[in-house]
């Protein structure tokens, strides 16, 4: 996959190309859904490419920090992703003012007569251009009379656990992952939510109790609510059930707020090595105990609760 960074990247495509616009936090069922689209229509045009353009960081961390999003994936899972999904070119535009200056008519015309791609594959909420005053209305009235066809793609729905209905979004999925519904969240991913991190040396108190785990500094993600998550880790391509622990250790006074997961059935040495640790089911909350004893009985439900759920 070549990798192209600014608006002089996206001029750099190929012509011909099929081109996908948006921010592909999560690349969740419905960005997979438009990337299954725009994949076909490259596969019918022998010679053409299949390119994606991203912000990255996103916009808002410019315009409004205060209500930048929490990111699902880091920059680097996205783009291994978009690889694993067939992406032959991705473009990073960084929201510079450069680029979030660019009327929404002027970066159509940058697409048109410069990058002039074949196809445009979008959702029905895809807006662009300062603002966002670009809309799939627009786009629809512009497209006439051009080569570039616009395929848009409709959400995808699923069915939750407690039978409710949704469309997939990045929005929705982390609202999920906040109140710590990652299963819910893993429908909608279609794959289970995962925090990475490297092992650091945290309290060392697991190790004592019987219950060693690694302490994980995660990356710019979000992280779940509060709680006792099933969840699994790979270490060396072998997979481990492993019990997650997020929040303040309330037994033991902490205050800082931490990442522990117990790995069941492995022993080694973890620190200074990030690892990947999927969070399959929300166990419960966590919860102050008056001693060791009876944290360390709930532990072993805990266990046997993350086993049952893998």
């Amino acid at each position: 996959m070549e990798i192209w960074n600014g608006i002089d990247g996206l001029r750099k495509l190929r012509p011909g190309s099929v081109l996908s616009i948006g921010n592909f936090d999560g690349l969740h069922l419905g960005h997979q859904k438009i990337l299954e689209a725009a994949r076909t229509l490259r596969d019918a045009h022998p010679g053409s490419c299949l390119a994606v353009v991203t912000f990255e960081p996103h916009p808002l961390t410019v315009l409004r920090p205060q209500l930048a999003p929490p990111r699902l994936t880091t920059p680097v899972e996205k783009q291994a992703m978009l690889q694993w999904l067939g992406v032959d070119d991705y473009v990073i535009l960084p929201p510079t003012r450069e680029v979030l200056d660019l009327e929404a008519e002027t970066f159509w015309a940058i697409l048109r007569d410069e990058v002039k791609p074949i196809a445009l594959v979008e959702g029905g909420t895809f807006n662009f251009g300062k603002n966002r005053r670009g809309s799939i209305e627009r786009l629809k009235e512009w497209s006439v009379g051009t080569p570039i066809e616009l395929r848009l793609v409709d959400s995808v729905t699923v069915t939750l656990p407690d039978m409710s209905v949704v469309d997939v979004s990045s929005s929705l999925i982390r609202w999920l992952v906040a109140y710590g519904r990652v299963r819910d969240a893993s429908i909608c991913l279609g794959r289970p939510y995962a925090l990475t991190g490297e092992v650091i040396h945290g309290n060392h108190r697991g190790r004592t109790i019987g219950v060693p785990t690694a302490n994980l500094q995660c990356e710019d993600v979000l992280i779940p609510a509060d709680g006792v998550y099933a969840g699994r880790c790979a270490i060396d391509g072998k997979s481990y059930a492993a019990a997650v622990s997020i929040g303040t250790n309330p037994t033991f006074h902490d205050r800082q707020r931490s990442v522990e997961a117990h790995l069941i059935g492995f022993s080694g040495d973890l620190y200074g090595r990030t690892i990947r640790v999927e969070l399959l089911d929300w166990l419960r909350d966590q919860w102050k105990y008056n001693g060791v004893e009876p944290l360390k009985r709930q532990l072993v439900r805990d266990l046997e609760e993350t086993v049952a759920r893998q």
